[in-house]
């Protein structure tokens, strides 16, 4: 899907923007839209930096969906076939949980 590798404990995650209308059929305008706080993972990095400071692995892979920080979360946008799309680079410790 992307060229983009994270390095270290950073894990590369495509948004997954909230519902723009509620359960009752009410229209949300754009001003009252949070930062997404959701994803889907589409790369990880290849380790994480453990408490002893030793390296380990990261436990959560590509396709996965998880939940993280609202405000951790970098964004980057590339031109993939002339369109852009928006991805987040947030780090494994911002992680709060995964989706089974």
């Amino acid at each position: 899907m992307t060229n983009l590798q994270p390095i270290e404990d950073h894990i590369l995650v495509k948004p997954i923007e909230q519902e723009t209308k509620t359960a009752s059929g009410i229209v949300l305008p754009d001003t009252s839209k949070e930062k997404p706080s959701r994803g889907e993972i589409i790369a990880v990095g290849q380790w994480k930096i453990l408490e002893n400071g030793n390296r380990g692995p990261i436990d959560v892979k590509p396709g996965q969906i998880i939940h993280f920080t609202k405000y951790a979360p970098d964004e980057i946008e590339i031109t993939e076939w002339t369109q852009k799309v928006k991805f987040l680079v947030i780090k494994h410790s911002s992680i709060l949980a995964v989706e089974k």
